[in-house]
């Protein structure tokens, strides 16, 4: 069995691993670091503890290259070492938690995969709410995280945070004291749990520890076919999961639509959507770019809209096959005759949202039925002013 634990910060990651050999006392920890050099590939540093002393030796402490090779290698070693191992792999902070995993259980050509030898188990993701608020509020530096094979795109830390707790399948936020009543650490819970709806959520005292049931589900077997459901959820078109009713002042907001955005409407209206909006995901049907699926992720006071492949259409035999199962199970609940894939949606998490507010601002963004009628040929001339003079994919 492979589990997976993280944090936003070293000691909340321990901690994370602690309860975890809680219990699993027999299990064994890979632990890893990646230091990024002037080099194409970074370094992994790896540690491997456990009860029994001559596993130390069977992965490598130390290699230059692609941190999923080096990982997928290390494991297979343990795995050939102890015929019935539950590895429990720390990450840091600087790897993209569900890019990095959906490649790891990837099958790799001509070599052995690790759903041959392991079962999946939570990613379990510890949380200091000082530091995860801090982490959100920061959009003015940029990070960058290997997302599998390479270095990703620069992120803000905002967005790095948000996409660590949506990497879960279970979440422990620490209060900054023994206090129960910690309200900060009462709030964060309440934002992480409107962030990723699908995750078990726990909060404890900083020197407390889950029950023993509680801290069991950290260390289950998933469903094997978790990994593949993990990849879905990197396609640019996923359903929302949405954590319904307001915690501590905290509302998450989804709005679709089935007709396309005016690009320069929608530009004008972004102050008024984005008020108190503290993480938002989801994907665009812009007019102006009616082939391409348009991402929307903000996080902070950060919004990044890109353009990341087409829609699915009739016909499109090799984009059906690409598409995950999830995707193309989706496709068929939404489709429309004319338009085929094509839709919007888009959920807001913030404190105090107004949904109502937040749909008749974004309803009043797309076209009339006027513009609709002009056709695609129309709607290319509109004005665009969210994704520039790009060439559309």
């Amino acid at each position: 069995m492979l589990s997976v634990a993280a944090g936003n910060t070293p000691a909340a990651r321990g901690a994370v691993v602690d309860q975890m050999l809680a219990a699993a006392p027999d299990a064994v920890v890979l632990a890893v670091s990646v230091e990024s050099r002037d080099e194409k590939y970074p370094v992994v540093q790896s540690l491997l503890s456990g009860v029994d002393p001559t596993l130390r030796n069977t992965a490598s402490l130390g290699a230059t290259g692609d941190p999923v090779v080096i990982l997928r290698q290390a494991l297979l070693s343990i795995r050939h070492a102890d015929r019935h191992p539950h590895v429990i792999l720390a990450l840091p902070q600087n790897l993209d938690v569900l890019p990095l995993l959906a490649e790891l259980w990837r099958v790799p050509t001509g070599g052995s995969s690790l759903a041959d030898h392991f079962d999946p188990a939570p990613v379990v993701v510890g949380i200091d709410p000082a530091s995860f608020l801090a982490d959100m509020g920061c959009i003015h530096r940029a990070v960058q995280q290997w997302n599998g094979s390479e270095h990703g795109d620069p992120l803000t830390v905002a967005e790095a945070a948000a996409r660590q707790v949506e990497a879960a399948d279970a979440l422990v936020v620490r209060s900054a004291t023994d206090n129960s009543d910690d309200s900060q650490a009462s709030g964060v819970a309440s934002l992480t749990s409107h962030l990723n709806a699908r995750a078990l959520l726990t909060q404890c005292p900083r020197d407390g520890v889950p029950g023993t049931e509680l801290r069991s589900s950290f260390v289950r077997r998933l469903p094997p076919e978790a990994a593949d459901e993990r990849r879905a959820r990197l396609e640019p078109v996923t359903a929302a999961l949405v954590h319904r009713g307001l915690d501590n002042g905290v509302r998450t907001v989804l709005w679709r639509a089935r007709r396309p955005v005016h690009a320069e409407r929608l530009s004008g209206a972004l102050a008024d959507v984005m008020f108190g909006v503290v993480r938002s995901r989801g994907h665009l049907w812009l007019a102006s770019r009616p082939d391409s699926v348009v991402i929307w992720h903000s996080a902070g006071a950060h919004l990044e809209l890109r353009e990341a492949g087409g829609w699915l259409e009739a016909g499109a035999a090799g984009a059906w096959e690409a598409a995950s199962p999830q995707r193309r199970t989706l496709a068929s609940w939404f489709w429309d005759d004319y338009y085929g894939e094509r839709r919007n949606e888009i959920t807001f998490t913030g404190v105090d949202l107004d949904h109502r507010r937040i749909h008749a601002v974004l309803d009043a963004t797309l076209l009339t039925d006027e513009e609709l009628s002009r056709g695609q040929e129309s709607w290319a001339s509109i004005p665009d002013p969210l994704l520039g003079d790009a060439d559309p994919l």
